[in-house]
C-alpha cells in the first residue's frame, strides 16, 4: 500500500496570528471549530510571557497553552481573517442563555 501525500497545507496553509497579550505572532491552522495547529518560532517562543513562565523545554514539553493567544486565535477565527478549512458557521454557545 503506497503511503498517500500529505497535502492539507497545500489546501489550506498555516496563517499568522498575533497574540493580543504579548504580541508573538504564531503560524495557526485552524481545521475546524475544535481542532487547532500552531507552529511557534523562536520569536514567538522569546515574545511569549506565558511560555516563559511556565519553563520547560524549548519544544515545549511542559506548556500547557496560552488562554490570550487562544482567544486571539478564536477572535481571528471569528472575524474570518483566520480561515476554518471545515467552512463550518461558528457554534453557538447554548450555554450562555441558559439560567
Amino acid at each position: 500500500m503506497a503511503i498517500r501525500p500529505d497535502i492539507r497545507l497545500d489546501d489550506g496553509p498555516m496563517q499568522a496570528v498575533g497574540c493580543t497579550a504579548c504580541g508573538a505572532t504564531v503560524e495557526v491552522r485552524k481545521s475546524s471549530w475544535e481542532q487547532t495547529s500552531i507552529q511557534w518560532h523562536a520569536s514567538a517562543l522569546a515574545a511569549c510571557h506565558r511560555r516563559r513562565e511556565a519553563g520547560g523545554t524549548a519544544d515545549g514539553v511542559t506548556f500547557a497553552g496560552c488562554s490570550s493567544l487562544g482567544e486571539s486565535i478564536r477572535a481571528a477565527a471569528a472575524s474570518g481573517t483566520l480561515t476554518v478549512q471545515s467552512g463550518d458557521p461558528l457554534p453557538v454557545d447554548t450555554e450562555q442563555t441558559r439560567p
